[in-house]
C-alpha cells in the first residue's frame, strides 16, 4: 500500500518531536563504515561475475567535425580483442562471430576533443586499453573552432533574469559605490571513484551495476538511449564514492557497456581512467561575472547588480545558475541579475559541487567587503544591514531566514573583530596574517520521493528505496528518522539503498536528499505507526513507542503477532514551494597567511556556521559542512580546469596537476549549527546541508588574504602569482 503526502502546507506539526526513541539528530557513526574501512562494500566495478569482458572507450582526437572512419580491422586483429562497438545501433563488429557485421558506418559528429566515439571490448583490460590507444581513426576537423568564452557572442537567459529600477544611475546617486568584475576557472568533480559500470544482459532484462547518483532518472534515461521499456532494466548502486553532480545522469561508461553486453550476450565491464573523467565527465563552467552595489553613507544598498558570463557545448541547455543566491540574498531597489552563455567546444557543462553558488556567492562577497570598507562599516554589520525581509524581487516571504543569526554566533564563536579592517596590521616573520567572512546561502529544494518501510514481526525494520549514498550519510539518518518513529535503536533498522527494484527515491543531487526521501520515510513510518496502534486497540494521539515496546509496556513482537506491517510513505512537494522562497543560509570566517615574497596562502583556521533546518545527524551533519568547508579552501586556492586554447584539451587532466585541498592545506575547521525548524522545508523540517558549507567560503578567504597583505585578487583560484601581482609594492 502506498500512503502519500503533498505539501502545500507548512508542517507546523513537530511531530518528530513528540518520539520517544531519542535516536533522531545523535552523533551516530555510518552505519555502513565498518563495511566501507574492511573493504566489505562492494562498488561498482567490484562485483565479482564469471566471464566479464572488459571495455576500454576511444576518444575522439580533435575537438569538432566528424569522424569518417575507424579501423576495426586492425584492432580485431589485436590480441584478446572481442569486439569494437561504435554506436548505439546494432553496429558491433565482432571477432570469430560473435557478433552481428556492423551496417555502413554514419559519420559521427564530435563537438570537443576527447569525447568518446567508440568501444573495445577485450578478454583483459590490458588488452583492450592497448588496442584502444593504437586505434586509426579517419576525420574531417573543422577550422576557426570558438574554445574561448570571451571570444564569441553570447546568449542571454530571459529566464531568471531580473530588471528592476535603474542600477547605473543608483551608481552615480550612490553615496559609496562598487563596480568590478571578477573571474572563475572551471572546476571538476575530482570524485574519489571513477564512473566504472558493469553490464549483465539476459535476452531480455538488462541488469547494470553503476556509480550513479539518481537511479531514478538514470533509469529512464537508460531505457531511452537503449530503445528498452523500464521494466526491462535494473540499476543497482548500493555504494557511491563520491558524484558532486558527474554521477547526476548516466555517463558514457554506462551506455557503452550495456550496448556491449547487449550485442556480445557477455557480461561487459567499463571502468573510466582518472584521465577519461576528466576529459569526458561534466565540467564546471568558467564564469567572468560583474558585481555593481550601491549604498548610502550607512552601506544599505540602493542598487544591486551581478551579470554573468558562463559557457557551455552548441544546444545544450544547462547554464551554471551563477546568480541564483544573489536573487534574494541583499537588499537594493534597483537591481539587474542577468547570465548568458556562451557556446564552445569543450566538454559539457554541468552540475559540480553546489552549482552556481559555489562561484557566484564568492564573487558577490569580495564585492561587499569593498562596499563595507569604503563605506567604513565593519563587514558583519554590513550584510545584517542589508538582509531583506522579503525576496527583494518579487516579494515572496521567506519560509525561515537564519542569516543574521549565523553571522552573529559565527562571529562571537570566531573572535570576529571589525573594529579595523584596515590590510597589513599583523605580521610573524615573513608572513602576513588577516581575517576575512563571507554569507553563505544555498537555496533549498525537494523533490517527491517514495520509500518502503517494513516492521517485522520479530521488531526489527527493513527499508527500502532506490536513493543512493553518496558518502553523506543517507544509510544512517534514514535508520535514525525509522528508529525513532518506531520505537527502535538503530541497529534494529536494516536500510537497503540504490537499486531501482526499491520504489523510487528522490536521488542524491541539490542537496535535497535528506529532506526528500526523509520525508518519504517520514510518511511511510507514520502510516506502520496507526497500523501498530491500530493493531494494539489504543488511541493514536495518547500513545508512543520506545525501546521496541508501547507506552503500556507491550512488546511490538507481541502485538505484531507473527505477521508484518509494510508501507510506502510517498512524499511529493506541492504548492507550497511557489509561495515561499526556502534557502538555508550561514556564515564563514577565516583566517589566512600570506608569505610577503612568495604570495603562498595558507589557511590557518576556519569557521562555518549555517542553519539547515533541523540536524538529522549531528556527526554526519558536521561532516558534510567540513566537505564544504574544504571544497571552498580549494576553490579559493587551488582548483582550475586549464584548457589549451590551440586545440581545446585539458592541460590538467590528472589528480597530480588539478589540484584538490589535501591534509596540508585544511587546518583544523570549526562548525557551529544554528538552531532552526523550517516547517516550509519538509515535514520533516530539515533542509540541504552539504552544498551550503561551499557557498561563500572562498570569498571569506580572499576577503582574509585582503586584509593580510592588501592583495585585492579578482580571479579564482588565488595562486601565488596572483597574489603577488595584486600586491601593493
Amino acid at each position: 500500500m502506498t500512503v502519500k503526502m503533498k505539501q502545500d502546507e507548512p508542517d507546523t506539526r513537530n511531530v518528530l518531536d513528540g518520539m520517544k526513541q531519542g535516536v533522531l539528530g545523535k552523533p551516530i557513526s555510518r552505519v555502513e563504515g565498518l563495511a566501507k574501512v574492511t573493504g566489505m562494500a562492494t562498488y561498482s566495478a567490484e562485483y565479482k561475475i564469471d566471464g566479464c569482458l572488459e571495455g576500454v572507450l576511444i576518444q575522439a582526437p580533435f575537438a569538432k567535425g566528424e569522424v569518417t572512419s575507424i579501423d576495426t580491422d586492425a584492432l580485431l586483429a589485436m590480441p584478446g580483442v572481442v569486439a569494437v562497438i561504435e554506436d548505439s545501433r546494432q553496429t558491433a563488429r565482432a571477432a570469430q562471430g560473435t557478433a552481428n557485421e556492423a551496417p555502413v558506418q554514419k559519420p559521427k559528429t564530435v563537438n570537443y576533443l576527447g569525447q568518446p566515439i567508440a568501444l573495445v571490448v577485450a578478454e583483459r583490460f590490458e588488452d583492450a586499453r592497448n588496442a584502444a590507444a593504437q586505434a586509426k581513426i579517419e576525420y574531417n576537423a573543422e577550422e576557426d573552432i570558438a574554445f574561448d568564452p570571451q571570444k564569441v557572442e553570447a546568449e542571454v537567459q530571459e529566464d531568471g533574469a531580473t530588471r528592476q529600477g535603474d542600477v547605473p544611475h543608483a551608481l552615480n546617486e550612490a553615496q559609496h559605490a562598487v563596480d568590478t568584475t571578477i573571474q572563475t576557472e572551471g572546476h571538476a568533480s575530482a570524485a574519489m571513484e571513477p564512473h566504472a559500470t558493469i553490464a549483465e544482459w539476459d535476452g531480455n532484462t538488462l541488469t547494470v551495476h553503476a556509480s550513479l547518483q539518481m537511479l531514478n532518472y538514470n533509469i529512464t534515461e537508460l531505457a531511452d538511449a537503449l530503445d528498452l521499456e523500464e521494466d526491462q532494466i535494473r540499476i543497482v548502486s548500493r555504494y557511491v564514492g563520491g558524484g558532486f553532480g558527474s554521477k547526476l545522469g548516466i555517463s558514457e561508461d554506462v551506455v557503452a557497456a550495456s550496448l556491449a553486453a547487449m550485442q556480445l550476450e557477455r557480461p561487459v565491464r567499463v571502468v573510466m581512467t582518472r584521465q577519461q573523467v576528466f576529459e569526458m565527465v561534466m565540467r564546471r563552467s568558467e564564469s567572468t561575472q560583474r558585481l555593481r552595489l550601491a549604498s548610502n553613507d550607512d552601506g544599505e544598498l540602493s542598487g544591486f547588480g551581478h551579470q554573468a558570463r558562463v559557457s557551455n557545448l552548441p544546444e545544450e541547455e544547462f547554464a551554471e545558475p551563477v546568480l541564483q543566491s544573489s536573487d534574494f540574498l541583499y537588499k537594493g531597489d534597483n537591481r539587474l541579475l542577468e547570465l548568458e552563455v556562451a557556446r564552445i567546444h569543450r566538454m559539457t557543462a554541468g552540475s559540480v559541487r553546489a552549482p552556481g553558488e559555489a562561484i557566484g556567492m564568492p564573487a558577490l562577497e569580495i564585492a561587499m567587503d569593498m562596499l563595507a570598507e569604503k563605506a567604513g562599516v565593519d563587514p558583519v554589520e554590513l550584510r545584517i544591514r542589508n538582509i531583506p525581509e522579503k525576496h527583494p524581487a518579487n516579494g515572496k516571504p521567506f519560509s525561515s531566514h537564519k542569516l543574521e543569526e549565523a553571522l552573529r554566533q559565527g562571529a562571537k564563536a570566531f573572535g570576529w573583530d571589525g573594529a579595523s579592517r584596515t590590510p597589513r596590521q599583523t605580521r610573524d616573520g615573513e608572513w602576513w596574517i588577516g581575517t576575512g567572512m563571507a554569507s553563505a546561502a544555498r537555496v533549498h529544494n525537494v523533490s517527491k520521493a517514495q520509500t518502503r518501510v517494513t516492521l517485522k514481526a520479530d521488531g526489527t525494520a527493513i527499508v527500502e528505496t532506490d536513493m543512493t549514498d553518496l558518502g553523506t550519510g543517507t544509510y544512517t539518518i534514514l535508520a535514525q528518522i525509522v528508529g525513532e518513529m518506531l520505537g527502535l535503536e538503530t541497529d534494529k533498522v536494516l536500510v537497503r539503498l540504490g537499486d531501482t527494484a526499491f520504489p523510487r527515491g528522490s536521488g542524491s543531487g541539490g542537496s535535497w536528499g535528506a529532506a526528500s526521501i526523509g520525508s518519504a520515510a517520514f510518511v511511510a513510518c507514520n502510516a506502520v505507526r496507526d497500523a501498530v496502534f491500530e493493531k494494539a486497540g489504543v488511541n493514536s494521539d495518547d500513545a508512543s513507542l520506545q525501546d521496541g515496546k508501547l507506552h503500556d509496556g507491550r512488546s511490538l513482537t507481541d502485538i505484531l503477532d507473527g505477521s508484518d506491517i509494510s508501507q510506502v510513505g510517498e512524499y511529493e512537494p506541492g504548492d507550497i514551494s511557489d509561495d515561499y522562497v526556502a534557502s538555508g543560509f550561514g556564515a564563514f570566517f577565516a583566517e589566512v597567511r600570506v608569505n610577503r615574497f612568495t604570495g603562498e596562502t595558507r589557511v590557518n583556521r576556519m569557521l562555518g556556521a549555517f542553519g539547515f533546518g533541523r540536524v538529522l545527524n549531528e556527526k554526519t551533519a558536521r561532516s558534510q559542512c567540513l566537505g564544504g568547508i574544504t571544497w571552498s579552501i580549494g576553490a579559493a586556492l587551488t582548483e582550475a580546469l586549464l584548457f589549451d586554447p590551440n586545440d581545446g584539451h585539458i592541460v590538467n587532466h590528472n589528480l597530480a596537476e588539478y589540484h584538490v585541498p589535501v591534509c596540508r592545506d585544511v587546518p583544523d575547521c570549526e562548525v557551529v549549527m544554528v538552531d532552526e525548524r523550517d516547517p516550509v522545508a519538509s515535514p520533516i523540517q530539515a533542509k540541504g546541508i552539504g552544498e551550503l558549507g561551499m557557498c561563500g567560503g572562498a570569498g571569506a578567504i580572499a576577503n582574509a588574504i585582503y586584509n593580510a597583505c592588501g592583495a585585492r585578487v579578482l580571479s579564482f583560484p588565488m595562486t601565488p602569482d596572483r597574489v603577488l601581482a595584486a600586491m601593493p609594492d
